[in-house]
């Protein structure tokens, strides 16, 4: 027992001079003899992609600041988007005894996954932060509604009178990916709008990849009058390589992101684009794990994303030949 270890039969007088004692001798508690008693570590298994994915940054923001309000610290592992690495990171948390975990999953088109079952037979308290997947989808998680948000991105293009929408979709392995494309096909049906597969293009995440995509787009020059990109930086990409071959935003081509980053915010020409709840998907996953560690049972949860309408998305552009046939009709 440690020398400055508070009884609970001592008078509240006793106990405050021991407590200032040990402070001013810089005494610090020995947080693993104290899980010895209790069975328990205190500590919070993280594991994401990386900690410069920018929906990534907030999150553990918020996530490190709710562990540290209920006494707990966060060890915090990278897996650099590699199921390998992820599988060492995840068996370093067990070998640290975390109490419970979270997992920004790496996706993979396995309906199952070794280290995740082995997981589950541990019984450790885990949430996934993200989409689930087929092989984990046995674990809540904390999510924010990407189909929704997709449907209302497109919607709004539909509204300004784009008809021909053209998507720069992300990995087909990545759930959120085929959310996004999803609520872009959903707005178009509930527009009664058909959707020309010939308008979605394979991108990535990067804004290299956007470039790449965009390329692509000028290239065949499909007659469409705005671009929906999988996420911002593949929006601000494309948007790059657009302006640099003389096409005007949003007068030529409206183009469209997803996530809400810093960045596309600033972007010369302001993108529209979703407010992805990052913060709130901290917060919210560290008050599920918060019940797995009582041993109360963890219900998923979805959260809202909202548009955010900038310059970028603006009516379609009009040829001097279609102006003066809109004025004759109308």
């Amino acid at each position: 027992m440690s020398k400055f270890a508070v009884q609970p039969d001592l008078a509240e007088s006793t106990k405050e001079r021991i407590r200032v004692l040990a402070k001013e001798m810089g005494y610090v508690p020995n947080i693993s003899a104290s899980g010895l008693r209790s069975q328990t570590t205190r500590l919070i298994g993280l594991i994401v992609p990386a900690v410069t994915d920018p929906v990534c940054a907030r999150a553990i923001l918020a996530i490190e600041q709710a562990a540290t309000e209920i006494g707990y610290e966060v060890l915090l592992a990278q897996s650099m988007g590699k199921p390998d690495r992820e599988e060492s990171a995840i068996r370093r948390m067990m070998a640290r005894r975390v109490d419970g975990l979270l997992l920004a999953p790496v996706y993979r088109m396995d309906s199952r996954s070794p280290i995740y079952e082995e997981l589950q037979r541990r019984k450790i308290p885990t949430v996934i932060f993200g989409h689930r997947a087929a092989f984990c989808a046995g674990f809540a998680g904390a999510e924010s509604d990407d189909t929704t948000a997709s449907e209302s991105l497109t919607r709004h293009l539909l509204e300004l009178g784009h008809r021909r929408i053209a998507f720069f979709a992300g990995p087909r392995v990545a759930p959120w990916a085929q959310e996004r494309l999803e609520g872009y096909r959903r707005a178009h049906r509930n527009a009664d709008v058909p959707v020309d597969d010939r308008l979605i293009f394979n991108a990535g995440t990067t804004a290299e990849d956007g470039t790449t995509a965009a390329l692509q787009f000028i290239q065949e020059r499909p007659d469409a009058t705005a671009i929906q990109a999988v996420n911002d930086l593949v929006a601000i990409g494309a948007a790059e390589t657009l302006l640099s071959q003389g096409i005007r935003i949003p007068q030529e081509m409206s183009i469209v992101g997803f996530g809400n980053l810093l960045v596309s915010e600033h972007f010369r020409v302001p993108l529209t684009t979703v407010r992805q709840p990052k913060f709130r998907l901290g917060t919210a996953a560290m008050e599920m794990l918060q019940k797995g560690l009582k041993g109360e049972s963890m219900s998923s949860r979805k959260l809202a994303a909202e548009l955010e309408i900038r310059q970028s998305s603006g009516p379609p552009f009009l040829s001097r030949d279609q102006a003066v046939e809109s004025v004759v009709l109308a």
